[in-house]
C-alpha cells in the first residue's frame, strides 16, 4: 500500500495543528460529464476562462460569442465545478485552472471540467490554491504533453492523476475565507480608482470646455481664455530615430523618450525620477545634437504613430528632468511651449482632451499605421486660458492624480501581500 505523506505549511491560523496530507486531485474532484443535449444553454451562455477575472461569460468578456455552429455536446458548468482550460497563457504555458463563482453556464469540449468531493475538498480551497501560477505550473508540467500546434495533449481523467497537499476542510474553509476577504479589499480599491478616473475624465472636459472655471485668489473671474493655433504656442525640435535595440537600463550619460513607452507606461506628467527611461549606449555618437533638441522642462514629447486613433498624438510633459539629459527619439514630436503662455503641466492634460484627440484624429494620415506631422499639428486650434488659470486647473488634476496613484499603489500592496501569503499559506 502506497505510503501517504504529509506536511505543514509555513504559515497558518493557529487553531489548525494536523500535518496536511499528500492526496490525488482524482480524491478531490471528479470528471463531469454533463453535456448540453437538452440546449438548456443557449450560444449567450457560453463561457470563458480567465486568468485575471476567472469564469466569465464570453459575451460580456470578449463582446461576442466564438461558439461553433451547435453547442448541444458543450459541457455543462455549474456554479462551484472547476474548469480546466486546455489554452497556453504567457504565465501558464500548460493552461489555468479556475472555480465557476459565477453562473451557471456551457464551455467548449476543449475545456475539462470537474465535480468537488464534498467530503473531501472546498471548491473555493482549490481555487486558490491554483491561482498561483507556480502552483499550477508545477502540478500540470509533469502530466501535460504539448502538440506540434501547441496544444494540450491530456486527458480530462488524467488531469487528476497527480497529487496536492491539502489540509481537513475546516481548515481550507478558513484559508478560502481569509483570500475571500483580501480578494474583497482588492476589489473595492479597484472600484474606488476607477470611480476616480471616471471624476478626472469627467471634470476635466468641464474645464476645459469652460464650463466648469475657477477663480482667483481674490474671487474674480479670470481673463476669457485665447483662441489659437498649436503653432502659436509651441515650436518644434529635432528628435532621433534610434531603435530599442540601441538602448540598455544600467550605463550611460543620455536617456532616450521612446514612442512605444508614450503608449504603455509613462505618465502624463512625466518626472523623469519616477520612471524606467533607458540610456543610450555610450557607443552612439550625439556629439552633433544640438543642446536645443535635449529635453527641457515644460516640453511636450508626442508619439506620431499609432495603429489606432486612441493612440495617436498621445503625450507626456516634461515636468521633471533631476538633471538627467534626455531626448525625444523614435516616432516621437518635441514641442517646447512659450513660457510666457504655458504654465509648466498644462500642456500635458491639453493634449488628452476630446477636442484636441478630435483634431489630431482628423489630421493623421495612414492605413495600417498612422502617422502625425508637425507642421499640421501646428495648425490645430488650442484654446487657451490665462497662465494663472491654467495653474489652478494643473494643481486640481495633480492632486486628483496624486489620489489615483496612492489607490494604485494601495492596490499593488494588497496583491502582493496576498501572494506572498499564498506562497507560505499553501504546500
Amino acid at each position: 500500500m502506497e505510503k501517504q505523506q504529509s506536511k505543514k505549511p509555513l504559515i497558518r491560523f493557529p487553531e489548525f495543528k494536523d500535518a496536511w496530507e499528500h492526496k490525488r486531485l482524482n480524491e478531490l474532484l471528479s470528471e463531469a460529464k454533463k453535456r448540453n443535449e437538452d440546449l438548456k444553454y443557449g450560444k449567450d451562455e457560453v463561457l470563458s476562462v480567465s486568468g485575471e477575472l476567472g469564469i466569465v461569460n464570453q459575451i460580456e468578456h470578449l463582446g461576442r460569442s466564438y461558439a461553433g455552429v451547435s453547442v448541444h455536446q458543450y459541457h455543462v458548468v455549474e456554479v462551484g465545478d472547476i474548469v480546466y482550460t486546455k489554452s497556453p497563457l504567457k504565465a501558464n504555458p500548460f493552461g489555468i485552472i479556475k472555480l465557476n463563482k459565477g453562473k451557471a453556464g456551457i464551455v467548449s469540449t476543449l475545456y475539462a471540467v470537474y465535480k468537488v468531493n464534498q467530503q473531501t475538498a472546498y471548491g473555493p480551497f482549490i481555487d486558490y490554491y491554483f491561482s498561483l501560477d507556480a502552483n499550477t505550473n508545477r502540478y500540470l508540467r509533469p502530466l501535460v504533453k504539448k502538440g506540434a500546434k501547441n496544444d494540450m495533449k491530456i486527458n480530462n481523467a488524467y488531469v487528476l492523476h497527480d497529487r496536492i497537499f491539502v489540509p481537513t476542510i475546516p481548515e481550507q474553509k478558513r484559508i478560502a475565507s481569509f483570500f475571500t476577504v483580501l480578494d474583497k479589499k482588492i476589489a473595492e480599491l479597484k472600484q474606488k480608482k476607477n470611480l476616480l478616473e471616471q471624476y478626472k475624465k469627467g471634470v476635466m472636459q468641464k474645464l476645459f470646455s469652460q464650463e466648469l472655471r475657477f477663480k482667483d485668489d481674490n474671487g474674480k473671474e479670470f481673463p476669457e481664455w485665447e483662441k489659437l493655433n498649436f503653432g502659436e504656442i509651441y515650436t518644434f525640435k529635432t528628435t532621433n530615430s534610434l531603435s530599442r535595440d540601441k538602448f540598455n537600463y544600467e550605463l550611460g550619460e543620455v536617456k532616450n523618450i521612446h514612442y512605444g513607452d508614450i503608449h504603455t507606461k509613462f505618465k502624463t506628467l512625466f518626472d523623469v525620477a519616477n520612471e524606467m527611461v533607458p540610456y543610450i549606449n555610450s557607443s552612439i555618437n550625439l556629439g552633433k545634437i544640438d543642446n536645443e533638441n535635449y529635453c527641457k522642462l515644460g516640453d511636450l514629447v508626442i508619439a506620431d504613430a499609432s495603429e489606432d486613433y486612441s493612440d495617436i498624438g498621445k503625450a507626456i510633459e516634461v515636468v521633471n528632468l533631476e538633471n538627467e539629459r534626455v531626448l525625444a527619439g523614435l516616432h516621437t514630436i518635441l514641442a517646447r511651449p512659450d513660457n510666457n503662455k504655458v504654465s509648466l503641466g498644462f500642456g500635458g492634460y491639453l493634449m488628452g482632451i476630446d477636442y484636441v484627440q478630435m483634431q489630431i484624429r482628423k489630421i493623421a494620415q495612414g492605413t495600417k499605421v498612422l502617422g502625425l506631422s508637425s507642421k499640421k499639428l501646428s495648425d490645430i486650434i488650442i484654446n487657451l486660458p490665462s497662465k494663472q488659470e491654467q495653474t489652478k486647473i494643473v494643481d486640481f488634476i495633480i492632486s486628483l492624480d496624486n489620489k489615483i496613484y496612492r489607490t494604485e499603489n494601495q492596490i499593488q500592496q494588497t496583491q502582493q501581500y496576498k501572494k506572498g501569503l499564498l506562497q507560505n499559506m499553501f504546500i
